[in-house]
């Protein structure tokens, strides 16, 4: 098992030694979702402040304040605020908001709405946040979106930048439009890279923060396909600078500012589309770096023991964790994760070297899990192996969800298998796991199940099972031994059968 590492309020000088400490949270919190979810109340400095109050006694240790998309949450002078081009008086279908479906316009304004009168009225929330996060025993944090793409789909949408729109010469690949990638800007180019950097400067300059995170997963593309290897170094400059600007602010406030980023699940593609997190790690640029999916499912087989090789031992590892669960991209409906969804992701990847969990799209209500007793008790367990010990936990197979131009992906399922075909499914547990029990969704009838070798005979009276479910019933079928670390299902077909859903279950 890894040590692991704390941040704590230490000089610059002594950072060279962290304690070890046990693991815990990060939280995200985003940066529209308490103006939309809060409009219309009577929003003065001390309720805002008390946003922060519901996470008091939990196991986060590091709270992630999101502030801007391609505009920012607060009275910004470096870019667009989400207000720019607002009229408070002025109707639904304005100019601003115009192109945004009509029915889409009021949730749009109540975002818009809330930061600009938060903003006239001189209440900042960040600010607030940061003071009553660190009340709290939380370390608090600015998130910084590096290349969102909400809405590109409308080159008039009231999310986007001035800059992004007089300058589709900066985007990845301005002479198409197949995908939101091709959307993005450019870092390859000098221009993109000073324009936000001018917005790292304003957050130094504004906020009293323990740590800045640079969000490289929204959205995870940033160079032209196949200039990665040139776009790799400016990259690293961006991160060399970066340190540097905290590191003259540092000396300013008499302690380390943090420097964290999140970057793609594995080393090998976040390397291939140019952000080289173990070069900015190696040479003692970040203190966090975050490893995870995009968006479209949980990735509870991301290669953390390949990571915290790879990573200096001072520096934090955390384990991203998305709000949505399913086997394969096409998979229908799209569902959220249950307590017991991410409790099973949490303890396979603590398991494997993580020293954070980190919850991406985790909030209070809308972007939340489908249960808010779900939220509160994941928020007091899933930082922690010991806080994990013996809980039901269900550990799904899913996929991962991003890859470098080029790079081939490869989902497990849906697999299809003929007569007397067998498939191994691979599946990382974590922890011992007692009471075990393998659950799939077959939709023609299976021989034979074994686990790690062994055959599992079948239940005939399977358990309920809530959310998230299969499109086709469950089959249920009793592990013969207590599961621990990577378990392997092998399924034989006795008739032609396709696999869309795999599970292991237990405490």
């Amino acid at each position: 098992m890894t040590s692991r590492r704390a941040f704590l309020p230490l000089p610059l000088a002594a950072w060279a030694a962290p304690a070890a400490t046990a693991t815990g949270l990060c939280f995200n919190e985003d940066n529209s979702h308490f103006f939309s979810t809060r409009a219309g109340q009577k929003l003065d400095a001390a309720t805002v402040a008390a946003f922060m109050d519901q996470y008091r006694g939990t196991q986060i240790r590091e709270m992630m304040l999101s502030a801007n998309s391609m505009r920012t949450s607060f009275a910004s002078q470096a870019w667009d605020p989400i207000w720019k081009g607002y009229d408070p008086q002025g109707p639904d279908d304005q100019p601003l908001l115009r192109s945004t479906p009509a029915a889409a316009r009021a949730g749009a304004r109540r975002w818009i709405h809330t930061a600009w009168d938060l903003a006239q009225r001189q209440i900042d929330p960040y600010a607030l946040w940061i003071a009553r996060a660190r009340q709290h025993g939380m370390s608090p944090w600015i998130s910084m979106r590096m290349n969102d793409l909400h809405n590109v789909e409308d080159e008039a949408s009231y999310m986007h930048s001035t800059f992004w729109r007089q300058h589709p010469e900066f985007r990845r690949s301005p002479w198409r439009f197949s995908s939101g990638a091709d959307r993005a800007l450019d870092f390859g180019q000098a221009e993109v890279r000073e324009y936000s950097f001018r917005l790292i400067e304003e957050y130094c300059a504004r906020y009293d923060f323990d740590g800045l995170e640079l969000d490289w997963m929204r959205f995870p593309h940033h160079l032209r396909a196949g200039q990665e290897d040139a776009g790799r170094p400016k990259l690293s400059e961006f991160m060399r600078r970066t340190r540097a600007l905290l590191d003259q602010w540092g000396r300013k406030r008499g302690r380390r500012l943090r420097l964290g980023v999140r970057v793609a699940s594995r080393p090998q593609t976040a390397y291939l589309m140019g952000l080289d997190a173990v070069e900015w790690a190696q040479q003692g640029w970040v203190d966090l770096v975050v490893a995870c999916p995009f968006w479209n499912t949980i990735e509870p087989d991301m290669p953390m023991e390949w990571w915290r090789r790879l990573l200096p031992a001072r520096v934090l590892l955390g384990a991203g964790l998305e709000l949505i669960v399913r086997p394969y991209n096409a998979f229908r409906p799209i569902q959220f994760n249950s307590l017991e969804t991410v409790r099973g992701a949490a303890a396979a990847l603590l398991a494997r070297g993580a020293d954070r969990i980190y919850l991406f799209n985790y909030m209070d209500s809308e972007t939340a899990m489908e249960s808010g007793e779900d939220t509160r008790l994941a928020l007091r367990e899933c930082g922690s192996l010991a806080t994990l010990a013996g809980k039901p936990r269900r550990h799904v197979l899913t996929f991962s969800d991003t890859y470098a131009p080029g790079e081939t992906g490869v989902a497990a399922l849906p697999k299809r298998l003929e007569a007397g075909q067998a498939a191994a499914f691979r599946l990382p547990v974590g922890p011992a796991l007692r009471e075990a029990e393998v659950r799939l969704s077959v939709d023609g009838k299976v021989g034979e199940v074994r686990v790690n070798g062994e055959v599992c005979p079948a239940l005939n009276q399977p358990s309920p099972v809530g959310k998230p479910l299969p499109n086709h019933p469950f089959r249920v079928w009793r592990a013969p031994q207590t599961l621990q670390g990577s378990s392997v299902v092998e399924v034989l077909a006795s008739e032609a059968s396709t696999v869309d859903w795999v599970e292991i279950a237990g405490r």
